[in-house]
């Protein structure tokens, strides 16, 4: 399964600044508690999750999911300014 023959790049790009939006607009999975509990609470990680299928043909687009993912998660201010006070 490729992601470019499903989704367009446009679809990538929207999913990577606006999850929750993408997700609710273009045709994903969508149901259940789990899928959206991660809607309100972690968009990018259910974006993530959602990216595995396609590790097999695009593993580049599930590890950049997955960093960005981690990236919303983890808060770059608050390590900012953890590493000032630090110095």
């Amino acid at each position: 399964m490729d992601f470019f023959t499903d989704h367009g790049v446009i679809t990538l790009i929207c999913l990577a600044i606006f999850p929750k939006l993408t997700l609710l607009i273009a045709s994903f999975a969508s149901g259940g508690l789990l899928w959206w509990l991660g809607w309100i609470f972690a968009p990018h990680i259910l974006v993530a999750v959602l990216s595995l299928p396609y590790c097999d043909s695009n593993p580049e687009l599930v590890i950049v999911a997955w960093v960005m993912a981690l990236a919303s998660v983890l808060d770059p201010p608050a390590i900012r300014l953890f590493a000032q006070q630090n110095k």
